[in-house]
């Protein structure tokens, strides 16, 4: 559609940019609603952080996603920075207002919403879960699930100190597992998700024996390229039920769209499609 002198503006800035599926999939809902707006990939360098953030709200910007490498960095130079953000330690989604520059996370909300959609009588107090990788994905991943209502989160990761480190960060109910026992862990589980970028193409492969998982375990990869990983497909020869990682960053993308257009967008089948056609 053709913009108006009074469309709305947002964008997602990083360091490279042409990686992110994010223009994609904003473009898709922007077309879909019919709202004069546009939402632009911003190569920002982190030298040029805090200028391009000044420049983009004084030209009338309503907000940007912000992605490597600088979803630490920006939390500093936030006026305000919501709760989820502060314990998941990273910012992804920054609202420009009259009040200044508003920080927020929605990972961890687009973790849970795909895992509803995808696995919808999934209840986080019906037992373990077992978290591989202790990153930044990690961390939502976790806020997540303890916000749910888990009792139990077993985190393995190939650094011990790293895990060692999440677990006494999110405090009760979080509890390390050793690398080499990770399939060990698998006994009486509710749900594995894997965090780390194992399994992903031109990544070394996870090695994991699912022979402990129940049958009626949810397995989570986060990694969606390729979709069906490896992970998922072992998991559906066993009976588990399989989640993929396209629909955390689809449904990551809803909080910021809603703030800066004013539509609350949809994920749909169609919209799945259309990102996977760039993927």
């Amino acid at each position: 559609m053709i913009l108006s002198g009074k469309a709305a503006l947002a964008g997602v800035i990083g360091w490279p940019i042409g990686h992110s599926l994010s223009p994609r999939l904003h473009g898709f809902w922007l077309d879909h609603y019919g709202i004069d707006g546009a939402y632009l990939p911003l190569s920002v360098a982190p030298d040029n952080l805090e200028s391009a953030l000044r420049g983009l709200r004084d030209a009338g910007f309503r907000g940007v996603n912000v992605t490597i490498p600088h979803k630490e960095s920006v939390m500093a130079l936030c006026d305000r920075v919501d709760d989820t953000a502060r314990r998941i330690g990273a910012v992804n989604t920054l609202i420009f207002d009259a009040d200044g520059i508003q920080g927020s996370n929605s990972d961890a909300f687009g973790f849970f919403e795909n895992l509803k959609a995808a696995a919808p009588d999934y209840e986080a107090a019906a037992g373990p879960a077992l978290l591989l990788g202790a990153g930044g994905a990690a961390r939502a991943v976790a806020v997540a699930l303890l916000d749910a209502g888990l009792a139990e989160l077993r985190i393995c990761n190939r650094s011990a100190e790293r895990a060692e480190r999440l677990a006494a960060e999110l405090g009760s109910g979080a509890k390390v597992v050793s690398w080499d026992h990770r399939a060990a862990a698998l006994d009486d589980l509710g749900l594995l998700v894997n965090s780390t970028s194992l399994g992903m193409t031109g990544q070394p492969p996870l090695a994991l024996d699912l022979d402990r998982l129940a049958a009626g375990a949810v397995v989570y990869d986060l990694v969606y390229a390729p979709l069906e990983t490896p992970l998922l497909a072992d998991a559906r020869t066993r009976g588990a039920r399989a989640v993929d990682g396209l629909g955390m960053l689809l449904h990551q993308a809803r909080p910021g769209f809603a703030a800066w257009f004013g539509v609350e967008p949809k994920v749909t089948a169609a919209l799945r499609d259309f990102v996977l056609q760039d993927g």
